[in-house]
């Protein structure tokens, strides 16, 4: 019997994004609950009346009063369940109780030269998380100079993006912890918190569906760089060791040569196959204007590309180190950019110009 190559990827996929979720050997060990019923399915999530903004309007709900912006059956199933946080089920999200830091040269005793890892500077701190670790949990909510952030991680679409975690909800400060759902959209992450249950989009940090829908995180600049260019250049910075308390083969990535592969495990809204859906690109979002910036392109033009969007005169620069910066020539501003593969970002950007095509 002959079978499609397109399915025996897509099981190829479920299987390896089930492994992630099953390393431990017992359930009770891991953490599991059976009993768990997903709040998504029975319709927990009812609407907060008093939301409001630009995206009100673009609000729904179901007939049990589920709001949302993407209904909850176009959201897939990655495979694992709904991750713990801080607890050792699905793909469970880390919270800084679990994280410990060591030094540059501690890490490079469990990091190879040319691992990637997501390099965070953020108010004078410089914070490392490699993607062997990452690639197990996808999200870490750590506290970075003192403030509440989240570090984000999706291995099927390549990006690493970080968002602060504090909320203004009903005019007082909430700052939740964040787990995976076990839910995708586009491919990508759908992550939930754990003060109203609501899903969010990994990349564009939109709430979806529950009850603070129309809420969108607020991003900062992380990078996903190689570890030899980083290390010599931030030697200062600290590294997430492996000692999370969790069982996880750290140092092996179970999704093999998908970064390569042009094959996607699970199905997206929008495509374009004039690039390779894996190329690395930087986007970037000025005034409702997306543009995309090549990795490859950036280190051809010798590591920086003058260009104007919307208006607006802009430096795409790329140091020694690999941190790559966009900056508004005339404000002086560092503006936020998101790494993603092509086919990720264009899926939720279809509309993107792309520099130099």
């Amino acid at each position: 019997m002959v079978f499609d190559r397109k399915i025996i990827y897509c099981l190829l996929g479920l299987f390896l994004l089930f492994l992630v979720a099953c390393v431990a050997t017992d359930s009770e060990d891991a953490g599991f609950d059976d009993g768990e019923s997903d709040s998504i399915e029975n319709g927990g999530f009812f609407a907060d009346e008093s939301l409001s903004g630009v995206l009100e309007s673009e609000i729904q709900y179901t007939d049990s009063g589920l709001a949302y912006l993407i209904h909850p059956d176009e959201l897939r199933g990655g495979g694992p369940s709904k991750g713990g946080i801080g607890v050792d089920r699905g793909i469970p999200a880390l919270v800084s109780e679990d994280m410990n830091f060591v030094s540059v040269s501690e890490a490079d005793t469990f990091i190879a030269d040319n691992e990637l890892v997501l390099a965070f500077h953020y108010l004078g701190e410089k914070r490392v998380y490699p993607l062997q670790i990452m690639v197990w949990h996808e999200i870490a909510n750590d506290v970075v100079g003192g403030e509440p952030v989240l570090i984000t991680y999706c291995p099927l679409c390549g990006s690493g993006i970080a968002y602060e975690r504090e909320l203004v909800v009903d005019g007082a400060s909430v700052v939740p912890n964040f787990g995976t759902s076990g839910k995708l959209y586009n491919s990508n992450l759908v992550m939930y918190d754990d003060y109203s249950d609501t899903y969010w989009q990994q990349i564009d940090g939109k709430a979806i569906v529950g009850e603070l829908v129309g809420t969108e995180l607020v991003d900062t600049n992380i990078d996903t760089i190689v570890w030899r260019d980083y290390k010599e250049v931030h030697s200062d910075a600290i590294v997430l060791s492996t000692d999370t308390g969790m069982n996880r083969d750290y140092g092996r990535d179970p999704y093999g040569s998908y970064y390569e592969d042009s094959l996607l495990f699970f199905p997206v809204d929008n495509s374009d196959d004039s690039i390779h859906p894996k190329t690395v690109i930087y986007g970037l979002e000025i005034d409702s204007v997306y543009k995309a910036y090549i990795e490859e392109d950036i280190v051809i033009a010798g590591g920086s590309i003058s260009d104007t969007v919307a208006g607006r005169s802009i430096v795409v620069s790329r140091d020694s180190s690999g941190i790559v910066t966009i900056t508004d020539v005339e404000s002086g501003e560092e503006l936020v950019k998101e790494r993603d593969f092509f086919f990720a970002w264009y899926a939720f950007h279809p509309n993107t110009l792309v520099y130099g095509r």
